[in-house]
């Protein structure tokens, strides 16, 4: 990941001054550099990101084109954001300080999420990769501190204070962020919905970016392994069969494309029960599924590739999830009384964890 920019606007609510800097961020700093490519490294791989599309009318989106052609100022551009942003807090009730961070940054947005080495976090600066625009607000909280200082009589005397403004570690979700592709602009966004002069509103999508608020990768996911399950309980077939082999076929598209066709899925997940797989036609056609299903590409290895199940002996397994079809390395069995029997096969050893 490589940052082009990146600048911090501070949203004071308790001591009701803002601070609006007039510079980016100063690199030599490491601790600024690391945190800030934290962040900007979870907005690419946040699993409950939304999509969005611009609305034909949206002013953010010709300001971001602007400033992606070259026409607009980095420093200029994120006072606005940061101003319409205080605008929007200032008039909820009850309101948490937030730091706005605005990140022009350029990485992969297969990247996987951990903490990284000083090492790690060097070499990520550096890489390069497509381009994006990332609006992150960093509410604050608050957490005890302890002071030194003297009393009346001059011995060092010390007490716990309580701090209103620490920054979110660079491990924790933010609540909301929204982040841009200057090729595409393609948008994807979380947000949550606040009460704001006595209205509920979403500031991102609704306020700031004017885009539509479309179901997240993970959250389609979801409902694609809800319409499986159901399906396949309703006409008693493996449930555990059924979800492995949803997950591994959404993982093999993910590697060509982040469409999946229901249709299509229905028929593999179910290629041995045709009836079955009439029914989740059928459910498709209901609308309980878009026909064109969406998952991201890092949603589905990160989520698609394995399963999990527990059993009501209160035995857990996780498995690859294009194991459930291969006989080879675990078979699901139907006994005579309705049970279900598990055989694990082809082990070479068994680690303890």
């Amino acid at each position: 990941m490589k940052i082009n920019q990146a600048i911090l606007h501070v949203l004071d609510f308790v001591s009701c001054v803002n601070v609006y800097a007039q510079a980016p961020m100063d690199f030599s700093n490491k601790v600024a550099k690391r945190y800030v490519t934290s962040q900007a490294r979870r907005t690419l791989n946040n699993l409950d990101s939304k999509r969005g599309q611009f609305a034909a009318d949206s002013l953010f989106a010709e300001e971001l084109r602007s400033y992606f052609r070259g026409e607009r100022d980095f420093v200029g551009l994120s006072q606005q954001i940061a101003e319409f942003v205080a605008g929007e807090l200032g008039r909820m009730e009850k309101t948490p300080s937030t730091d706005v961070l605005v990140v022009d940054f350029e990485g992969d947005l297969d990247e996987t999420v951990r903490e990284m080495t000083d090492e790690e976090a060097e070499a990520s600066y550096k890489a390069q990769g497509p381009r994006y625009f990332a609006i992150i607000l960093l509410e604050a909280r608050q957490a005890y501190m302890h002071e030194v200082g003297s009393n009346d009589f001059g011995d060092t005397a010390t007490t716990i204070a309580r701090h209103h403004a620490i920054l979110p570690n660079p491990s924790q979700k933010v609540a909301s962020f929204a982040l841009i592709a200057a090729e595409g602009m393609e948008v994807w966004f979380v947000d949550k919905e606040r009460e704001i002069a006595g209205e509920k509103r979403w500031i991102i999508p609704d306020g700031l970016l004017q885009c539509s608020m479309e179901a997240s990768s993970k959250e389609v996911l979801e409902a694609v392994t809800t319409v499986v399950e159901e399906v396949a309980k309703e006409y008693g077939a493996n449930t555990a069969v059924a979800l492995s082999r949803a997950k591994a076929y959404v993982a093999e598209r993910a590697e060509e494309s982040d469409e999946v066709d229901a249709h299509e899925l229905g028929r593999e997940v179910f290629a041995d029960a045709p009836q079955v797989a009439e029914r989740f036609d059928r459910a498709v056609d209901e609308g309980v599924l878009p026909e064109r299903v969406v998952v991201e590409k890092a949603v589905a290895k990160r989520v698609a590739r394995t399963h999990k199940i527990r059993t009501d002996t209160g035995i857990e397994l996780t498995f690859p999830a294009e194991y459930g079809e291969n006989a080879e390395f675990i078979e699901f069995f139907s006994t005579p009384d309705g049970r279900i029997e598990i055989a694990l096969k082809n082990i070479g050893s068994i680690e303890n964890r």
